[in-house]
């Protein structure tokens, strides 16, 4: 299993140790000899790679990678440079000009999100192509729960978006109380109009950070020359 060459490797040396990464390992070596998996194996653990745990500022979670041909590379809700920005991308987008009212032009590559402190963690880490799911059974929440746990012994400052019901099945790990949960309906197409659109978590993830000495995070650096 890949490793991150940063402070997340103890914490999957520590689950190497365990059982059911020892499956999930060789099942992932089946579904990647014999289907089309997505990301590629060797970015996998890419959010991870780009934000280390003691850089993370905000996590927001996903569900599982896109399931298409060139779009996942290991970063929830992110797409590899050049390919055509997703309807839950785009709508993040809408979100963040209607929050910030300043129109911004940017491909779908959250890699500057990343390096800013953003974890865009996945709780399911792989999917085969055109089956959204498909992993949901592989055993990645439990690993990604180790995740979260270990975020929760961070004392820095840290705020959660939840979006949508498989993002918040993580809620009840959260405890910290130096750690902000901000909930809302998924940015896809079919349920951002109920509670996504307006929910102001960009601004306010900001605003928390700022109110505890965080450089808060650019959202709406422009991408495109």
């Amino acid at each position: 299993m890949t490793i991150t060459n940063n402070s997340w490797d103890a914490l999957i040396q520590r689950e190497k140790e365990k059982e059911y990464l020892n499956d999930l390992d060789w099942a992932l070596a089946r579904e990647y000899k014999t289907k089309k998996i997505y990301p590629p194996k060797e970015q996998i653990f890419e959010a991870l790679k780009k934000t280390p745990k003691e850089n993370v500022k905000v996590v927001i979670l996903g569900q599982d990678p896109y399931h298409g041909e060139g779009q996942a590379h290991g970063m929830a809700f992110s797409v590899n440079h050049g390919v055509k920005i997703p309807p839950s991308l785009r709508n993040m987008y809408k979100e963040l000009e209607n929050e910030y009212q300043v129109p911004f032009s940017r491909d779908g590559n959250l890699e500057d999100w990343a390096k800013d402190g953003v974890l865009l963690l996945n709780p399911i880490l792989t999917v085969e192509e055109g089956r959204p799911l498909s992993h949901e059974k592989l055993g990645w929440q439990r690993f990604t729960d180790e995740i979260i746990d270990e975020l929760e012994k961070q004392d820095q400052p840290i705020v959660y978006l939840l979006w949508g019901s498989r993002a918040r099945q993580k809620k009840e790990r959260i405890h910290n109380p130096n750690h902000l949960v901000l909930e809302s309906p998924h940015p896809s197409p079919l349920s951002a109009s109920r509670g996504f659109f307006g929910n102001g978590h960009f601004r306010k993830a900001n605003e928390f950070l700022e109110a505890h000495g965080v450089q808060p995070v650019n959202w709406t650096r422009s991408t495109l020359k």
